[in-house]
């Protein structure tokens, strides 16, 4: 129900600005016809630099992104959603901001909207887990096309590009934009369930972050931590079986416990540094590849 309205407005935005570019439309397995729908309201609108692709399932707005980046071959890539709450005007505020020098760019919606307080509390404490300098996560963006060969997006971590660029050393800007009433449909995701997914993505994304490259952090300092609880607890065994003489066998059996479990957690971490190198240079590897392929612009 959205496309007339859409590529009408895209098509305004693009001949008063001035834009370059083309639309890249990604149906994410729906069966309402949107496809169709979208092909004829860009035909009725004039545009003829759109490309609509489809996935044969729904596989989620991250896979949709990934899908539209390797459906072009631009070097800025904008994050607009279907729905229409952002109206698309605000498409050339973002490329002036990538002009401007930043790799990505994220929109600050301002005013009141509804799930306000759960957005904020979400963003408040992305904020301050992974100190991005960005009060919105999961809103409109525009994107450098090097950002996307450099992390490495999961199921539902689109939310956290802006937080995965910056680890990687990307400059990240935000804007202020209006959020607009939805004109169709209704949002898939409650407030609850929002909070909840994304508490949960958070903590995977941290793990990933802080660990993913230096393993040994997490496995040595695990192991080291066991063994010398391990260690203390065999003193107090040794204390007690010999000054005490109060011999103590399940004691003991933790000793083992402990400092078993402890040392095989910190070989764990010294495989895992191997595989950490190995996947290093894979990513290197498939960076240079995507570099030099250009983009298939077909999508199951």
């Amino acid at each position: 129900a959205n496309m007339p309205d859409l590529f009408a407005e895209l098509a305004s935005t693009f001949d008063r600005f001035s834009l370059d570019g083309e639309v890249i439309l990604v149906d994410d397995g729906s069966d309402d016809g949107t496809a169709e729908a979208a092909r004829q309201a860009a035909a009725a609108a004039g545009m003829t630099r759109v490309s609509i692709l489809r996935h044969r399932r729904n596989r989620g707005k991250t896979s949709a992104i990934v899908t539209a980046a390797r459906g072009t071959d631009a070097d800025v890539l904008v994050l607009f959603d279907a729905d229409l709450q952002h109206g698309t005007d605000e498409i050339p505020r973002f490329l002036d901001a990538i002009a401007a020098g930043h790799d990505l760019v994220t929109g600050r919606k301002v005013g009141t909207y509804s799930k306000q307080f759960v957005s904020s509390v979400y963003n408040g404490l992305s904020r301050v887990v992974f100190r991005v300098p960005v009060h919105d996560l999961n809103s409109m963006k525009a994107f450098r096309r090097s950002v996307l060969s450099d992390v490495r997006l999961r199921e539902d971590w689109h939310r956290y590009l802006a937080v995965l660029a910056h680890a990687n050393g990307y400059r990240i800007g935000e804007i202020d934009i209006e959020l607009l009433p939805r004109r169709h449909g209704k949002a898939k995701y409650s407030g609850q369930t929002r909070i909840l997914v994304g508490t949960l993505d958070m903590l995977s994304v941290w793990f990933q972050l802080v660990f993913s490259r230096k393993p040994m952090l997490f496995f040595g300092l695990t192991g080291f931590a066991l063994f010398a609880l391990g260690g203390l607890t065999g003193i107090v065994a040794l204390y007690l079986r010999f000054v005490e003489n109060a011999g103590f066998r399940p004691l003991l059996t933790l000793v083992l416990l402990l400092m078993l479990l402890g040392g095989l957690l910190f070989v764990a971490g010294l495989i895992a540094e191997l595989i950490a190198t190995l996947r290093s240079e894979v990513e290197e590897l498939r960076r240079e590849v995507c570099d030099r392929d250009p983009p298939s612009r077909l999508s199951d």
